[in-house]
């Protein structure tokens, strides 16, 4: 690799470290290339030959975001019993846990919309599809006669449904709901949800 894209790559990955920094510390508003730009040490307008657009910037931010919680939820899956229904339980306080420590990246994972007409990437899309491995893989072992078309669906409602619980749990108003509640709460409903299911 030449010196030019060896110091573009390195400015590239500084870059996406301060976006996450900024947004860590202010949601996606507080994200200015401007200061990020003065951050690394770069004009405003280098920012842009380092990633298309904010859209992007944006969304390799979450590309980090979504490689830590894969972690976190991969280690919620070892950390216990390997009955489905208890590994369900785990991965979902696992995933409120990791929504409450991360909670300005984890909102920017659903808050970002991209640009008017502009579509999600595939890489993007793969990456965020790839994480409902963690709620197929107990599924399909509850259910092993069900299609994978319709484990999938389960999949998704079950994520549905806890994520409303974290992200309603975790508004900064009058609904939020302590850590602990919520944590217990997420347990009690996957497990309701897992018993209507296989009744």
């Amino acid at each position: 690799m030449s010196k030019a894209l060896e110091r573009r790559a390195k400015n590239r990955e500084r870059l996406i470290e301060a976006a996450e920094r900024s947004i860590a510390a202010g949601g996606l508003a507080g994200l200015k290339t401007r200061d990020l730009a003065s951050e690394i040490g770069i004009a405003n307008g280098a920012v842009y030959n380092l990633v298309e657009d904010v859209d992007e910037l944006i969304l390799r931010v979450g590309s980090r975001t979504l490689a830590r919680l894969d972690a976190t939820l991969t280690a919620a899956e070892r950390d216990g019993p390997a009955e489905p229904a208890d590994t369900l339980v785990r991965i979902a306080i696992a995933y409120c846990d990791f929504a409450a420590d991360n909670l300005e990246l984890w909102r920017a994972l659903f808050e970002h919309r991209m640009a008017p007409g502009k579509p999600l990437p595939d890489w993007a899309i793969s990456e965020q599809m790839d994480l409902f491995r963690h709620i197929y893989r107990p599924l399909a072992a509850l259910f092993p006669e069900r299609s994978p078309e319709r484990l999938s669906v389960t999949a998704r409602s079950l994520f549905s449904a806890v994520h409303g619980m974290v992200a309603l749990g975790l508004e900064q108003k009058l609904i939020a709901v302590p850590i602990d509640a919520l944590r217990s709460e997420v347990a009690t409903i996957v497990r309701a949800m897992v018993e209507g299911l296989t009744a």
